[in-house]
């Protein structure tokens, strides 16, 4: 596993963490079950507080990327089928919400573009 901590970058250290440890498991860098370092560990090897590299696992966790299993450490999940499945619920918890605020399909996908248009900044 390869990380770098751009000062200079706008994001903070902990998205910087995130973004990557992210973007490993996707692309199959950090396959399904790589036992990451410990938060002190990775923490020192980056130079970065303990409370930092535990704020990205935190939301690594949150989104699916990565489990902490006890003793065992924290390992890449099968981050796909977890996504994908809260992309599902999400979506099923969005459909729902428009249809009862009146939206037809057509507003309702015009908003879902933008909101990606704004989140990845196309």
């Amino acid at each position: 596993m390869t990380l770098k901590i751009h000062i200079d970058d706008g994001a903070p250290p902990y998205e910087q963490v995130r973004a990557q440890i992210s973007e490993q498991a996707r692309s199959g860098a950090l396959p399904v079950g790589y036992r990451l370092p410990t938060v002190r560990g990775l923490a020192g090897t980056l130079g970065l507080a303990a409370n930092t590299v535990a704020k990205a696992y935190r939301a690594l966790e949150a989104d699916g990327v990565i489990e902490t299993r006890g003793r065992n450490g924290t390992v890449i999940a099968a981050a796909g089928s977890a996504a994908q499945r809260e992309a599902a619920s999400a979506a099923q918890g969005y459909a729902e919400r428009v249809r009862r605020l009146g939206l037809t399909e057509d507003e309702a996908l015009a908003a879902v573009r933008e909101a990606l248009r704004a989140v990845y900044g196309e």
